[in-house]
């Protein structure tokens, strides 16, 4: 072996065990961090003295757990003898176990007695007699940072209703596990459930800053109005640092890698292309019953817990397999744009086209599709109204980036 060989054998053996140990104190410094986290929920010194004497209203799910034994903060406060008379209950229910638009009835917990009522079933606002002899509402629920997902259009309900009748809201914060900032704002003409605020696809806020943005920025539609809003902030975390949920926060949303992907393959609901659901892996496969979309293959089937009735249930699909796709996180276009390049149809590959105008938030997006255009120009044209965002959101940040 030459000498100038050997040389550049030793330099980028160097370089290899230095990035080694970088990656190795990186992943380090991120569990020390884990372990230091503390969401708004495990800081019950701060909460209690908030909720003595008080009656309490919970706004809850699965994902409000407390602790390496995840403890449920019904069962923590009762504990605690806080005087919980009732919970409101978001999409897929108390115990998250509803499908995706399934309705959610008005029921009783069979362990605590509590009654629970629903908020994705007539009503999605809690009405005056439901919030009727309640001193404070407590709002816990994990989101996932895109604006699509239902529970902040049910946090902003929320915030009306407080608003109206004077009542305390207190917001337990949470990470956001998808912390970036992309996608067309959403117009208002295009206000819906899964679009109830003015904000991108990807927000890049926590549920507690998000709730003080709705404040601030007068998006409630009681004119004049304000809710009174207390944010239990998250302690060891800033933006920008992952986090891993420890209960999965829906269910077709089983893992890290299913919640990175789901801002991005959820724009497919709005197709007839599957993204998974009805098998054990959703919003981590796309495919179709047809082999020109690719050599992995699937079936989605009838599955409890996850979803009952899936699209294409029980006929193979082909498609792609995302768990092998190198995807760090954000939001992108290109894999929609794959597969309806590949369908061929035209505008026809749009199954519900006002469904995808709400779920992108811009009724142009899908016209540019059908044109032809690259997701390089797409993106190119929400610049400026995401560097108006980013300045308005700045003002409500609770941690640093």
């Amino acid at each position: 072996m030459s000498t100038f060989v050997m040389q550049y054998y030793i330099i980028i053996m160097r370089k290899l065990c230095y990035g080694i140990l970088i990656l190795l104190f990186s992943v380090q410094f991120t569990a020390i961090q884990a372990a230091n986290l503390r969401t708004g929920a495990e800081c019950q010194e701060e909460l209690l003295p908030m909720l003595a004497g008080k009656n309490v209203a919970l706004v809850v799910n699965q994902t409000a757990v407390l602790g390496k034994k995840r403890t449920h903060l019904t069962d923590t406060l009762l504990a605690q003898h806080i005087r919980i008379k009732k919970i409101f209950a978001p999409e897929h229910g108390f115990r998250g176990t509803a499908d995706a638009g399934e309705t959610i009835s008005n029921a009783t917990d069979t362990k605590t007695g509590l009654p629970i009522i629903s908020l994705y079933g007539k009503n999605k606002k809690p009405t005056r007699n439901q919030l009727e002899q309640i001193d404070v509402v407590v709002f816990d629920i994990q989101d996932v940072g895109a604006r699509f997902y239902t529970y902040i259009s049910t946090l902003y309900y929320l915030m009306e209703a407080c608003a109206d009748q004077h009542i305390q809201l207190i917001v337990l914060d949470r990470p956001n596990p998808n912390d970036y900032i992309d996608g067309p704002i959403m117009q208002d003409s295009l206000r819906s459930f899964v679009g109830a605020l003015p904000i991108p696809v990807l927000h890049g806020l926590t549920v507690g800053e998000l709730a003080q943005m709705i404040n601030g920025e007068g998006w409630l539609r009681s004119p004049g109005k304000i809710c009174p809003l207390q944010v239990i902030r998250i302690k060891g975390w800033k933006h920008h640092q992952p986090y891993s949920l420890p209960v999965k926060p829906s269910p077709n949303l089983p893992n890290d890698q299913s919640i990175r992907l789901y801002p991005s393959l959820c724009l497919f609901e709005a197709t007839d292309i599957s993204i998974g659901r009805g098998t054990t892996i959703p919003f981590q496969v796309i495919g179709y019953p047809d082999r020109k979309f690719g050599k992995s293959t699937f079936t989605p089937v009838s599955l409890p817990g996850f979803d009952k009735n899936p699209v294409h249930k029980g006929r193979l699909c082909y498609g792609t397999d995302m768990r092998k796709a190198a995807f760090e996180g954000g939001f992108t276009l290109r894999f929609f744009l794959d597969f309806y390049n590949k369908s061929g149809q035209g505008a026809l590959f749009f199954r519900d086209p006002r469904g995808f105008d709400q779920l992108i938030g811009n009724s142009n997006v899908r016209r540019q599709i059908i044109d032809g255009k690259s997701e390089v120009f797409i993106k190119s044209l929400w610049q400026k109204e995401l560097k108006e965002y980013k300045e308005k959101r700045s003002k409500y940040l609770l941690y640093t980036e």
